[in-house]
């Protein structure tokens, strides 16, 4: 597969960003629907970029699943769909810079010593997990100095020196942007983790919107301060609230009762879910069944629910 060109001119460009890590459920459609919508409803384009960098996490066969059932809802893109993992050249040319100019360094720690070190008598642990300690800042100064002293590959980490970067959503309105600690944009195996490589490339592929699930809000900063320190500009972010199940936690791709490929086992029509989903997102008074292109003149950021939404309403679950 090709990487889809840079759209140039002033029209939007959104992407669908699926990870090929099981199957696509209810949850995945709706965001990839109002992505669709979006981005359409302005005349703009939209691309295909399957992120299949999860190593271990990535099924096999997913990528092909995952396809077929995004045409069978109905959604189409522009240029021939890309995978994230022929980027590697470009992810590893973004770490080189960010080490060489001192703005990341090589970190040995593992997940242990980082927990060890935060759970330190009186060192409050933070709510949204253990913050990293900065153990590895300074201490070695290339990658193989560090492999060579520590008997064990490390990863990079992009230094943060601040403690937010306020953001305008275009869903959820101002955003503090609080960010906790250095993260991780090179895995041991030398691979790019999710926050620098959606970063590298969105502005490969001259992405102007990003929409997606409200669970990823928090990585909006630390994608922001990526995109400052490697002098790309910055999409429009609309995060949307979560489509949970009747225990009012988030939709899984672990548990297959909302999973696209049964709904289609059980019979129902893509037709069905779109206007299921048209009408959860309040697009459509009514359930009735609809193509996507049948909500483009409702679609509308300002209708849309901000509470998360529960899946089992309105009878097709």
């Amino acid at each position: 597969m090709t990487e889809a060109s840079r759209t140039t001119g002033t029209a939007a460009v959104g992407r669908l960003a699926p990870s090929p890590t099981g199957v696509l459920h209810l949850g995945n459609a709706r965001t990839f629907l109002l992505a669709w919508l979006s981005v359409r409803s302005r005349g703009g384009s939209l691309l295909l970029r399957v992120e299949d960098i999860d190593g271990p996490r990535v099924k096999a066969g997913a990528v092909e699943q995952t396809v077929e059932d995004l045409r069978w809802l109905g959604l189409c893109w522009d240029g021939a769909p890309s995978l994230q993992s022929e980027r590697a050249a470009a992810h590893r040319d973004a770490v080189d810079e960010l080490l060489r100019r001192g703005l990341a360094y090589p970190c040995v720690c593992t997940r242990r010593e980082i927990d060890e070190a935060a759970s330190a008598p009186h060192e409050p642990t933070p709510a949204d997990g253990q913050v990293y300690p900065g153990t590895c800042r300074g201490r070695y100064a290339t990658l193989a100095e560090a492999a060579a002293r520590a008997g064990r590959a490390p990863a990079v980490r992009f230094r943060v020196d601040t403690d937010a970067v306020p953001f305008l959503d275009g869903c959820c309105g101002p955003q503090a942007g609080a960010v906790r600690g250095d993260f991780v944009i090179q895995r041991r195996d030398g691979g790019a983790a999710y926050q620098l490589a959606v970063v590298v490339d969105d502005a490969a592929q001259g992405v102007t919107e990003v929409l997606r699930a409200d669970d990823l809000l928090p990585s909006t900063p630390r994608q922001l301060l990526l995109q400052r320190a490697l002098g790309l500009p910055a999409p429009r972010y609309v995060h949307v609230p979560l489509l949970v199940g009747a225990d009012g936690r988030g939709l899984s791709k672990r548990f297959g009762d909302t999973s696209l490929r049964q709904l289609r086992e059980r019979g129902v029509t893509a037709r069905q879910v779109c206007g299921y989903l048209g009408k959860l997102c309040k697009l459509q008074a009514t359930a009735a069944a609809c193509a996507p292109r049948d909500l483009l003149g409702s679609f509308d950021l300002d209708r849309l629910p901000k509470v998360a939404l529960r899946a089992d309403d309105h009878g097709l679950c």
